[in-house]
């Protein structure tokens, strides 16, 4: 739990910093559980974003751009109403706890002087946005209800009184003295850092640990100077905001925690820090729950050609038989007077076997020996005849196999606006029922909006995250001399550098950023091609997003994250 109580005191004093006295212009609703609020303080906007996400709730500044629903939700519409305009007077933290309150004031629609409170808990999936009006402490709205039949403590609901969650009744870290430290830990019991969470408030399993680790030989004097050394650091602000990579997992903290041992990325503020931490993360969240229907849809097609292809690489071999057929036809017809309808077998010479040998030849006993010999020349005239029908069939199927696969890279390392794009792409197709065609063509029309970034030498570089996007940015968008670049033989983006003679930087900038949006994403040394977009072509009644090229040449690239990041900004 990065986002402790601790965690909390500190971004309180960041946003205190840069906030308070500040004037709320606009608010906007993108998610369902995330609310941000431009606020126009110190001479210079800001956008402060409430997460009351299950998985990534916290509070924070952010520069990342969030893609707004074209009708705002219900408590987007609500804030608005009550704090547009309005001031926010002061920031401050409940207790030690995830628990942040913004004071706001302004006035109402009558003009007289209105106080606001806007609550957010930070408690998991229990998290909450909850607009409180402070003169009658009646909740106006929250973004997650919760009734008494859910929490007999308390209800989040319009109407009713805000009553603030159970205390923990856990000692306060800030006014604990090292001897507070040993009264609340028995170091006979064992579990120290357990102990220290237990009785501290605020306190997380990765603090204590911390605290345990720097204590180094653990006992009475160690751990209550450790503890108070760190408290007094995140008190006095002595904060240097760090996240810990070490194999696939990351963890961000207030400073480099020395338990964990990785790579360590330090940064200026946690707001800063908490944007590169979740970048990717909440949308990729939203996307597999938008998305989780299209995937299983894509899948399912994938695998449903795949057996296909089989089945018809079967029935091409037994095609391939055909001259077998062709024998037994004319080894019975040459052979008839010694067939007898009855016979479920003849041998009989094979006179095209150079050895003189004899071969059996299988007999439908209700048939007469001509019936039967015309049986195997119907059989092979069948046979021959489907050979380039289900060449045809392979094909046809290899290239769904082919479009399927490029499709569920796309899925998957799509925002939530490319998902509804390629939701439409599947209708267009024909792979998902008009039922839910309606629901698509509202956005049949409008132009795929695509990702904008900038290589070191400030040349624009484009990238399409779906087949809708690829098309238009590849056979609409980009000028006939501008550079096209696509990962060799790997499913990935169409990305177009806005130059015609772009520096070799930008090449190797824009071919990262081509690998970074394939399937090849956590993989070195990437194929990537490039050409001019003229020897771009997409063949005749091609599928979405399909192209042919040539005069490529070829760069190895290793795709970065932290790059595409940089690029972005």
């Amino acid at each position: 739990m990065s986002f402790d109580g601790l965690f909390t005191k500190a971004m309180v004093d960041e946003l205190a910093r840069t906030l308070k006295g500040g004037r709320i212009n606009k608010v906007h609703q993108p998610y369902k559980n995330e609310v941000i609020l431009t606020i126009r303080a110190n001479g210079v906007n800001q956008k402060l974003l409430f997460s009351a996400h299950p998985s990534y709730a916290r509070v924070q500044l952010t520069n990342e751009a969030y893609e707004n629903p074209s009708e705002p939700p219900m408590f987007c519409m609500l804030l608005r109403k009550h704090i547009e305009g309005y001031i926010l007077e002061d920031i401050y933290q409940v207790e030690n706890d995830r628990m942040i309150i913004f004071e706001i004031k302004g006035r109402n629609e009558i003009g007289d002087v209105s106080y606001k409170q806007l609550i957010i808990e930070i408690m998991g999936r229990h998290s909450n946005i909850v607009l409180v009006d402070k003169t009658r402490n009646i909740i106006l709205d929250s973004v997650k209800h919760v009734s008494f039949a859910v929490n007999s403590h308390r209800a989040i609901l319009p109407g009713q009184p805000y009553i603030y969650p159970p205390e923990q009744n856990k000692q306060n870290p800030f006014l604990a003295v090292e001897d507070d430290v040993l009264r609340k830990i028995d170091f006979n019991s064992g579990k120290l850092d357990r102990q220290i969470v237990e009785h501290f408030a605020g306190t997380s399993p990765l603090f204590a640990k911390e605290v345990i680790f720097r204590s180094g030989i653990a006992n009475r004097t160690t751990v209550p100077q450790t503890f108070i050394q760190m408290i007094q650091r995140i008190q006095i602000g002595e904060l240097s905001p760090a996240i810990m990579s070490t194999g696939n997992k990351e963890v961000f903290y207030l400073f480099p925690l020395a338990h964990i041992k990785g790579e360590v990325k330090s940064f200026s503020t946690l707001s800063e820090m908490l944007d590169r931490f979740y970048f990717g993360k909440a949308e990729r969240d939203r996307v597999k729950q938008q998305g989780n229907d299209i995937e299983r849809l894509i899948i399912n097609e994938k695998e449903k050609n795949e057996k296909k292809i089989e089945k018809l690489e079967s029935t091409l071999r037994e095609a391939e038989k055909a001259d077998q057929l062709q024998r037994f036809g004319e080894l019975l017809t040459a052979n008839l007077y010694a067939a007898k309808k009855g016979m479920k077998e003849i041998e009989v010479i094979d006179y095209y076997d150079e050895m003189g040998g004899k071969v059996a030849i299988p007999l439908d006993p209700r048939k007469t020996p001509s019936e039967n010999a015309q049986k195997y020349f119907s059989k092979y005239q069948k046979a021959k005849n489907s050979v380039s029908i289900v060449i045809e069939q392979i094909e046809k199927a290899r290239e769904e196999v082919i479009y399927f696969e490029n499709l569920l890279q796309q899925v998957q390392s799509a925002s939530p606006k490319d998902i509804q794009e390629i939701r439409e792409e599947l209708v267009e197709g024909g792979y998902i029922r008009d039922r839910q065609r309606r629901n698509a063509k509202k956005i049949s029309k409008a132009k795929p909006i695509l990702d904008h970034y900038f290589s070191s030498d400030g040349t624009e570089i484009i990238v399409g995250k779906n087949n809708k996007q690829n098309d238009y940015l590849t056979n609409k968008l980009a000028a006939r001399d501008e550079i096209w670049l696509h990962t060799k033989d790997i499913p990935g983006s169409h990305v177009v550098i806005r130059s015609k003679e772009p520096s070799e930087g930008t090449i190797n900038e824009a071919a990262k950023l081509a690998a970074y949006f394939s399937k090849a994403r956590n993989s070195s040394s990437v194929p990537v091609d490039f050409t001019k977009v003229r020897y771009v072509k997409k063949p005749s009644g091609a599928k979405p997003g399909f192209v042919i090229y040539d005069n490529q040449q070829t760069v190895y690239v290793t795709p970065e994250e932290e790059m595409v990041l940089k690029l972005k900004k």
